[in-house]
């Protein structure tokens, strides 16, 4: 029986995402999220080096950081998982998105309007390079010193069809309503089945998912594409644990996994939301060659991972030159994991 969109998202929210403590949910995501080197459930990175900000034209939730001099970003309330609250507090980030601005409305009054809910920057992408003190497309980040901060906007802020607004005002413009989108640390993580097993080589990499998309709603769209999702995951960067634009899908089944990178790319359409974005598999840095197993590489991991569907292996140099030289396969193109966790293509220099 077909079930709308709304009662899809209901029906998703209701069987696989019950209430689940900590301990729990650490049990069944600390290992996977290990294996990845994503983050741990805290948002911690598990290897430096992550881009932390990532500037963003789209109004979906980017924005450069603008530095360090006006708030210390490692104080000790930001670093303890529980210091604003008791356990049972929604978590949000502290970075939030303002939208819908007046058009002449600057950094000061900005932070003006804002500054009642504890101490805060004012941000937008590429601000610090364009020396600009309007924000240019009507919309801004407020990055709160304290998590409390965010709480209290929330409880100021007038619902209305999901979303949260607040009135602002600008020289011209009186108490204009602006949309007030914060992100729940919840809503980074979403399994389907505690039950099923999350396998790093059924996982995913989904690159520019729009910064508005919850876990539940990235895995919704991709079962419904091709079935067999367990787990969905949005990247989130490990200072204010915003969401970094990216994000991970475990299948429970290989026909799943094969069936979602070889389409390459997929329209994520969830309420507002209407953007097409690519599929990789999620290349791992740590898995031995699938061919010798070793053998011809002295131990080392594998560095080649082929997404080709006739392969879906991974392979030392030796190998994949080996392998590869093969009649029908001399076109398929290495991936490699790159920075954090994007996979790319690489040239392979054939002797």
């Amino acid at each position: 029986m077909l079930r709308s969109e709304g009662n899809r998202s209901h029906y998703f929210q209701s069987r696989y995402n019950p209430p689940v403590d900590n301990a729990a949910m650490g049990a069944i995501l600390g290992p996977y999220l290990a294996k990845l080197k994503v983050r741990d459930l805290e948002g911690k990175p598990f290897f430096a080096g992550l881009d932390e900000h990532l500037n963003d034209d789209d109004g979906s939730g980017g924005g450069g950081f603008i530095g360090t001099n006006q708030l210390q970003l490692n104080s000790p309330a930001r670093s303890s998982p529980h210091s604003n609250g008791s356990e049972t507090t929604e978590r949000f980030s502290r970075k939030v998105f303002v939208g819908g601005l007046p058009p002449d409305i600057d950094e000061e009054e900005i932070t003006t309007s804002f500054n009642q809910y504890g101490d805060l920057i004012v941000d937008w992408p590429h601000k610090a390079e364009s020396k600009s003190y309007f924000p240019p497309k009507g919309y801004a980040f407020l990055l709160f010193q304290e998590e409390r901060g965010v709480q209290k906007l929330i409880e100021t802020c007038v619902p209305d069809d999901d979303k949260l607004y607040i009135t602002v005002s600008s020289p011209t413009i009186k108490n204009k309503a602006v949309q007030i989108r914060p992100w729940r640390l919840a809503d980074a993580d979403f399994v389907l089945d505690a039950s099923m097993p999350l396998d790093p080589r059924k996982t995913v990499f989904v690159g520019g998912v729009p910064r508005p998309l919850k876990a539940y709603e990235l895995a919704m769209i991709m079962d419904r594409l091709y079935g067999g999702v367990c787990y969905a995951g949005i990247d989130t960067d490990p200072e204010l644990k915003y969401p970094k634009g990216a994000g991970r899908v475990a299948f429970s089944n290989q026909q799943s996994y094969i069936a979602a990178i070889s389409a390459r790319f997929v329209q994520l359409q969830h309420g507002d939301i209407d953007k097409r974005v690519e599929v990789k598999p999620y290349v791992l840095d740590d898995q031995m060659c699938d061919e010798c197993h070793g053998q011809r590489c002295g131990g080392k991991f594998a560095p080649f991972f082929c997404a080709n569907v006739t392969c879906l292996q991974y392979y030392c140099e030796q190998c994949w030159g080996l392998i590869h030289s093969r009649e029908g396969r001399e076109y398929h193109k290495p991936l490699v994991k790159e920075g954090a966790d994007r996979p790319r293509a690489v040239p392979f220099r054939w002797c």
